[in-house]
C-alpha cells in the first residue's frame, strides 16, 4: 500500500551537483571532504543527517474488485524477469489478494523482443475486444499502440506504466523520478567503493534509462567529487534485446570491472542476472538492483551476496492503486508522478549491507524530498 504525503523539511545543507555525461571520470566541484571507513572516496560534507518525516494513510477501507476482469501486458521479459515486469506483477498479485479479483478473470500476455508497435496494438485489442477492463500496459513502448487503440474502446479504462497517452482520457499514466532513486543508489555506490570507482550499466540507450544514469551520476558526485563512472549501455536505441540479454549485460560489466569500477549499479531488466553474474566472479566488488529489492528475488537468489541495495521503483504500487482505484470508481488519489515524497521510488536495505550509512542516505533524501537538492533527469548535452 502506497505511503501517501511526506512532510517536507528544512534543512540547513544545500549540495551543488555537477551535470553529468556518459563515460564520465572528471569530478564535480563540492564543499570539504573527508574521508570515511569502507569507502577509498574523499567524501563530501554530508547534509544533516535528519530523516525525513512520513506520514500514511492505511487504505483500510474495503474495496471490492471481484467484478474486474484485468489485463495486463507486460514488456519483454515478462513475469519472471525479477525486475521491472516482476514488480508489476507484484502489484496484480496484491491486488488479487486485497481486492478479491479472480484468478479467472485475469490475462497476462508479453511483449516479445523488438516486435512492431502493430503486434502491441494487436494484443491490446484482443484485450479490450474480450471484455477486459481495466488493462495495464507495462512500459514506454506500448504508448504508440495504446495511442490507437484507447480512443476505439473509450469505455475501457488503461493505464501505462512510464508513459503518458495525449488526448486520451480514459489512459492513467503511471509514471516515477527515477533520478531521485537512482542518485541514493548513487551516494551508496560512492560510499561502499574502495576503489572510488563506480560503474553504471543500462539495458538500451532510451531517454527513460538514461533518467537513471543521469540520478547515479549525480547521487555518486554529490557524495565523492572526485569519484571516477564507467557509463555504458548494453544495447543502442532501437534494440530493446538490452533489456533481455544476460550475456551481452555480463561482457559489459566484465568490462567495467576490468576497466577499475568496483561498484555497479545495473538497469538493464533480465539482463542484470548476467552483470550481477560478472560482479560476483570479479570478487571484491558489488552491485545495485534496479525496480524490485533484488536482494529477495528467487530469479537471482545466487548473486544475493553481493547486491548491497537496490533502487526501488514501486510499479507493484502504481499497479495496485489503479486497479483499486478503478474497482471504487475514483481514480483521483493516484498521485500525478509517484517520486520520493509519495514512496513511489526509494532504496532496499536488504542484507543489512547499507545499515552503516542509512542516516546519511536518507539526509540526502530529506534534502530531495524539500526540494534543497534537485535531481538531474537528463544527461548533459541530451
Amino acid at each position: 500500500m502506497r505511503g501517501v504525503a511526506v512532510a517536507a523539511i528544512a534543512l540547513t545543507s544545500v549540495v551543488s551537483l555537477a551535470a553529468c555525461a556518459k563515460d564520465s571520470t572528471s569530478s564535480a566541484g563540492g564543499g570539504s571532504t573527508s574521508s570515511a571507513s569502507g569507502s577509498g572516496c574523499k567524501l563530501a560534507t554530508p547534509p544533516n543527517a535528519t530523516a525525513a518525516g512520513t506520514s500514511t494513510t492505511s487504505g483500510s477501507t474495503k474495496v471490492d474488485g471481484s467484478a474486474l476482469k484485468v489485463g495486463l501486458a507486460y514488456d519483454i521479459g515478462g513475469r519472471g524477469d525479477a525486475s521491472f515486469n516482476d514488480a508489476a506483477a507484484a502489484g496484480l498479485d496484491l491486488a488479487k489478494a486485497q481486492l478479491g479479483i479472480k484468478a479467472e478473470n485475469i490475462k497476462e500476455t508479453t511483449a516479445a523482443p523488438n516486435e512492431s508497435d502493430s503486434a502491441k496494438e494487436t494484443r491490446l485489442r484482443q484485450l479490450a475486444q474480450e471484455g477486459f477492463n481495466p488493462i495495464v500496459t507495462v512500459g514506454f513502448a506500448y504508448g504508440p499502440a495504446l495511442q490507437n487503440v484507447a480512443k476505439d474502446f473509450p469505455n475501457t479504462k488503461f493505464a501505462i506504466v512510464d508513459s503518458t497517452v495525449e488526448n486520451s482520457p480514459n489512459v492513467t499514466p503511471l509514471t516515477f523520478t527515477e533520478e531521485q532513486g537512482s542518485f541514493l543508489v548513487g551516494v551508496i555506490a560512492a560510499y561502499k567503493s574502495k576503489a572510488c570507482h563506480v560503474g553504471f550499466v543500462g539495458g538500451v540507450n532510451v531517454p527513460l534509462i538514461q533518467k537513471f544514469q543521469a540520478g547515479f551520476d549525480a547521487g555518486a558526485k554529490a557524495a565523492a567529487p572526485d569519484i571516477k563512472i564507467e557509463d555504458k549501455y548494453i544495447t543502442p536505441a532501437g534494440d530493446f534485446t538490452g533489456f533481455q540479454a544476460p550475456d551481452k549485460g555480463r561482457l559489459v560489466a566484465q568490462g567495467e570491472l576490468s576497466a577499475g569500477a568496483d561498484v555497479i549499479y545495473q538497469a538493464a531488466g533480465n539482463s542484470g542476472k548476467g552483470i550481477f553474474d560478472a560482479v560476483k566472479a570479479k570478487g571484491g566488488a558489488y552491485a545495485i538492483g534496479v525496480d524490485s529489492d533484488q536482494y529477495k528475488q528467487a530469479g537471482v537468489a545466487d548473486d544475493k551476496d553481493i547486491i548491497i541495495s537496490s533502487m526501488m521503483k514501486r510499479v507493484d504500487t502504481a499497479v495496485y492503486d489503479f486497479l483499486r482505484g478503478v474497482a471504487s470508481n475514483d481514480l483521483t488519489t493516484i498521485p500525478k508522478v509517484f517520486d520520493l515524497s509519495v514512496g513511489g521510488v526509494d532504496y532496499a536495505t536488504s542484507g543489512g549491507k547499507v545499515d552503516d550509512i542509512k542516516s546519511t542516505v536518507d539526509a540526502y533524501k530529506a534534502q530531495i524530498i524539500s526540494g534543497a537538492i534537485k535531481v538531474p533527469s537528463t544527461l548533459s548535452g541530451s
